[in-house]
């Protein structure tokens, strides 16, 4: 059994101490603690110092990750045992540095045999203290590197009563704002999942949402009151701050919270149900004044005019049509009417795509919504909005409230050449073919630095699309243009033809490399390869010569 890198290492202490409500780096430190054990499965350092007993026997310890597993229920069980005798939050946590005190590693560190009435919990065998206490301190600074962390966390505390204090008042039952109250609960109480915490607060798995939303405010609320600054208290209330402002980490939770403890949801919770809304306008879309208001309207708001003439001019429109008592024939005005619909429907069109979250633009389309709908205020459209977003989460499948299928902007014309200056990504390289730009770029992340890298990959899609016919089923390419030192990393040849532009490697479903290889061999032009490393891979090029290799 392979040994697992550090960032895997890292990813299962993760996990575990979240599902129970530690400190993350204490079980990296005991991994370095109990390091010198080498009695492991043949496995040096695969160890967390765990060891048969009660109902847990050694064939439940066998691997790495069910070492960290039984690790973290056995540093809970520890922690609720000594608070039970009595010890103090301040013996269990320097809030200062943010991290166990040392008279709890002291304790870790002398080990802990569970009593028979936990039986999901393991024997901690002992180690030495202060190799855990290094490591422990080492693996806060490797998660929390340089001034990222605040320099005193004693903060931490009364920012997490502030927040949850003042949640009441923004709960809007929000996908995101339900599951961090539950995973709250599920911390505090040493709970297995959200059933167990539903079933905890009286209610059961059918009860409505807006009876379990009441009980989970209650239960916050009840929660600010209790809170006496325990390790896994504190950690309850990371997670559900963590989970209710929808950010990555445990550190990064506590950055956002030593600069804003308000829990007002930031507006990027109604952008679903905006696109959503936008996009099942062209559907809608009619002419009528209301709407043709409603969309110029949020135009004007999206490209920061001054003012409605504005707006039309920027559509093409020539607005003296429009004055008071202008004399036109009914032909000529609705000729401009349907000039401005048809700019006001592609505009609407291109909003999905072209959506950067920017503010102007959120306000624009809540703008559009509201003179759409004919809502009195911005807030009760904005409430509106949340209530799609909530509906969205249970709506099957192309019913009204699920969020309609993303479409595909038209492309503009294909230029007559490309150039490193006119590629379209979602574009086809030959006109007809399969393969895109984004596929030969992979997604515009690998951009061709001049003429003749692009000109090498026309040539090599002209070939490969011609291949693809043959064998009767589209190439699915895994690596196309690489610049030189993506090639390095990835340990492609020093000369491979992937620098040039013209290389692909691609696998067929349902073929083997061989198949492929066999069947393209008597006719393909360049270079042709396979892998027997990698059966079911391929490689094709346009060099100017035929060349056939088995690597």
């Amino acid at each position: 059994m392979a040994i697992l890198n550090a960032d895997q290492r890292n990813y299962i202490y993760i996990l575990e101490a979240a599902r129970v409500g530690l400190h993350k780096p204490i079980l990296a430190a005991l991994y370095v603690a109990h390091s010198g054990n080498r009695d492991f499965q043949g496995q040096a350092n695969a160890t967390l110092g765990m060891a048969a007993a009660g109902n847990v026997t050694q064939a439940k310890l066998n691997s790495f990750e069910e070492q960290v597993q039984y690790a973290a229920n056995a540093i809970r069980s520890f922690t609720d045992r000594l608070i039970s005798k009595g010890f103090s939050p301040l013996a269990l946590w320097d809030g200062d540095r943010g991290g166990y005190g040392d008279k709890f590693l002291q304790e870790i560190a002398r080990g802990y045999q569970p009593p028979a009435s936990e039986p999901s919990a393991a024997k901690l065998n002992s180690c030495d203290f202060q190799t855990l206490q290094q490591a422990y301190w080492d693996d806060i600074k490797a998660d929390f590197p340089g001034t990222e962390l605040p320099q005193n966390l004693a903060f931490l505390d009364q920012a997490l009563l502030e927040l949850i204090e003042r949640l009441p008042g923004y709960y809007r039952g929000l996908p995101n704002q339900r599951d961090s109250i539950l995973e709250a609960g599920r911390i505090w109480r040493a709970l297995s999942d959200h059933a167990e915490v539903i079933q905890s607060l009286g209610l059961s798995a059918n009860t409505l949402a807006a009876a379990l939303d009441r009980e989970l405010v209650s239960f916050i609320q009840r929660i600010a009151v209790n809170y006496s600054g325990y390790p896994h208290q504190r950690e309850a209330l990371l997670r559900m701050a963590q989970l209710w402002r929808q950010l990555n980490s445990r550190e990064e939770i506590i950055a956002s919270l030593s600069q804003d403890v308000s829990p007002r949801p930031e507006l990027t919770a109604i952008d679903p149900a905006l696109i959503a809304f936008i996009q099942r306008v062209p559907q809608y879309y009619q002419g009528s004044g209301s709407q043709r208001h409603a969309v110029t309207e949020g135009f004007r708001l999206w490209k920061q005019l001054d003012s409605r003439t504005s707006a039309l001019e920027e559509l093409g429109v020539k607005t003296d049509i429009f004055a008071p008592n202008q004399q036109l024939d009914s032909a000529t005005v609705q000729q401009a009417g349907n000039q401005l619909d048809r700019e006001l429907v592609n505009f609407v069109r291109s909003i999905p795509s072209t959506y950067q979250e920017a503010e102007h633009q959120r306000q624009a389309l809540v703008r559009l919504i509201q003179l759409w709908r004919k809502t009195p205020t911005q807030s009760q459209v904005i409430n509106a909005l949340v209530e799609d977003v909530k509906a969205m989460e249970d709506a099957l499948p192309d019913t009204p409230a699920a969020p309609p299928k993303p479409e595909p902007l038209p492309l503009p014309p294909r230029p007559a050449r490309w150039t490193t200056d006119n590629l379209q990504m979602p574009a086809a390289v030959v006109a007809g073919g399969r393969l895109t730009w984004a596929t030969a770029t992979r997604g515009g992340t690998r951009m061709p630095p001049d003429q003749a890298t692009v000109n090498a990959i026309v040539r090599i899609a002209q070939q490969v699309e011609k291949a693809s016919d043959r064998i009767g089923k589209p190439f699915i390419i895994t690596s196309w243009f690489r610049p030189p030192d993506v090639n390095r990393a990835v340990g492609g040849a020093p000369f491979s033809r992937h620098i040039v532009g013209d290389a692909i490697d691609f696998y067929v479903e349902g073929l083997t490399g061989n198949q492929l290889y066999w069947a393209l061999d008597p006719w393909w032009p360049g270079g042709l390869g396979r892998y027997s490393k990698f059966p079911y891979l391929c490689h094709l090029d346009a060099r100017g010569y035929r060349a056939r290799w088995t690597h």
